[in-house]
């Protein structure tokens, strides 16, 4: 059981614009990734879906339907994140709230009680694979470009949780990490080495 006056807390979080930048940085190259094995197995199809569909309602149909799964999935990727760590936190999903950083228009998903940095690590990764690498490369193993795009686009929007993920690459698994309620990032837990000392560090 987690007992806070056993471990030493210190705060780990990433700016929200600095990870926009990023994210900006990498779409290009996360769209050659995937868009240049798509089109050399697949091109002649692309190029047959622009011969056939002259129809402009067509490509709104199409471009609505695509929109509509953005948005959802903007929302799901936000699910996910609060699933996955609702398996883990004590409280379950009395633990998971949800909201927007109106300033930057960011949905956010935050858990209320600490999780072991292991799980914390699987619930902030989850998303990225679940929308973005399995629909990137299932998009390019069926030859849907649409499917390809949504995983792109996925891949990318998880620019934040990726740094979040990299700030803990040198924490231990079964150390706690809370959640930061307002912020990108959490407040680490270190177990001491003598765990009767009781002054914690900020």
């Amino acid at each position: 059981m987690f007992d806070e006056r056993q471990y030493d807390k210190v705060l780990k979080t990433i700016s929200i614009e600095k990870a926009n930048q990023v994210g900006l940085k990498i779409i290009l190259p996360v769209f050659l990734l995937f868009t240049i094995p798509h089109v050399l197995l697949h091109g002649e199809a692309m190029l047959a879906y622009f011969r056939t569909a002259s129809d402009p309602m067509t490509y709104l149909r199409d471009g609505a339907v695509f929109l509509a799964a953005f948005f959802i999935g903007i929302v799901l990727h936000e699910c996910i994140h609060g699933v996955t760590w609702a398996l883990f936190a004590p409280g379950g999903f009395r633990s998971i709230r949800f909201g927007v950083l109106w300033k930057y228009l960011t949905p956010y998903c935050h858990c209320t009680e600490p999780l072991k940095i292991k799980h914390y690590r699987l619930g902030a990764l989850m998303p990225a694979l679940l929308l973005g690498l399995i629909p990137a490369v299932a998009g390019v193993a069926v030859g849907e470009y649409r499917i390809t795009l949504f995983g792109i686009f996925f891949i990318t929007a998880a620019i934040g949780d990726f740094m979040v993920i990299h700030l803990l690459k040198d924490e231990k698994a079964d150390d706690y990490a809370l959640d930061h309620p307002s912020e990108a990032g959490c407040f680490v837990y270190r177990r001491r080495s003598n765990p009767f000392d009781s002054h914690p560090k900020m």
